[in-house]
């Protein structure tokens, strides 16, 4: 009787360990997800809330449902918002390219030196952190301007007569996204190079491997697992990025936070912005979810 009812402990327990995460995920993603697709359903009105309702309740269980494909419709057919939607996909894929080329040289050295050195430099990866996000991306604002720090040195020094025009440029997002967005793939990174077993290094060497040979066949494809998670934490993020293209772009930057900004808070078209979320929200999810199937099969065919 006590064994049965120590399992009936055990049970309940992982129950609740599982349950934690999944009741989280039900109140603060899908309930919101839920909201936002009625939202995009309905029709811009003047009022509060400014759209119409899509299900009109008609006494007991009847009710009528008064949805529209219209957002979506216009959605597809202006090419501003499909623009947009390149333009971010673009913008963090090339960000996040340029974060894996810096922060895996950056993380390979870190896993490679010992004791407090290692302490040391993982210190000045996470730093940043400790500065308001804002700032930091303002503080690009006076380095890239013409009377800026850069354009200032670069002057000094005579390599250019003229001020470069660094600010309110595509460069400078690509800049901006890659400095504030670069801890987060040199952190996964870490941890995966962290754990690979020197010896198999060593090895590739007594074979008679080149470093190349030896990096190419050994070290990347071990790394693979925290090229993947870095990438992700750098690109999703970037895609929807509002504040450094507000602040570091020039008007011809359009990403689709910032169309998103604009929807909701200027032109207060709610229906519009929400079917512009939902659409941006599929294009992140359903890559996700075909990798992790993906993956999964590769694990279970390999066991």
């Amino acid at each position: 009787m006590m064994l049965r009812f120590s399992q009936i402990q055990n049970r309940m327990g992982r129950l609740l360990v599982l349950l934690i995460p999944y009741l989280w995920m039900l109140v603060f993603f899908l309930l919101p997800f839920l909201i936002l697709v009625r939202i995009s359903f309905s029709e811009t009105r003047i009022g509060l809330p400014p759209y119409t309702e899509v299900f009109e309740w008609l006494g007991g269980l009847a009710f009528e449902i008064k949805g529209s494909l219209v957002n979506y419709h216009f959605l597809f057919s202006d090419n501003l918002y499909l623009a947009a939607y390149a333009n971010s996909i673009k913008i963090a894929a090339i960000s996040t390219l340029i974060c894996l080329i810096i922060g895996y040289p950056m993380a390979l050295g870190i896993s490679r030196v010992k004791g407090q050195v290692r302490t040391f430099l993982l210190m000045l990866v996470i730093l940043p952190f400790w500065t308001s996000f804002l700032i930091r991306v303002y503080a690009w604002i006076g380095l890239l301007k013409n009377e800026g720090l850069i354009n200032h040195v670069l002057q000094w020094v005579g390599l250019i007569d003229h001020p470069l025009p660094l600010l309110h440029s595509t460069f400078a997002v690509y800049l901006g996204i890659s400095y504030s967005y670069l801890p987060f793939m040199v952190l996964p990174l870490y941890a995966t190079l962290e754990k690979m077993d020197p010896a198999l290094l060593e090895a590739a060497a007594d074979l008679g491997a080149k470093p190349m040979q030896a990096f190419l066949r050994v070290t990347l494809p071990q790394s693979l697992p925290g090229i993947i998670a870095g990438s992700m934490l750098v690109f999703i993020p970037s895609i929807g990025e509002f504040v450094i293209p507000d602040l570091l772009g020039g008007t011809d930057t359009l990403m689709i936070g910032k169309v998103l900004w604009n929807e909701f808070f200027l032109n207060r078209d709610w229906p519009l912005a929400s079917s512009v979320a939902v659409i941006m929200l599929i294009i992140l999810v359903v890559p996700l979810v075909w990798w992790q199937r993906h993956q999964q099969k590769l694990e279970d065919q390999s066991q």
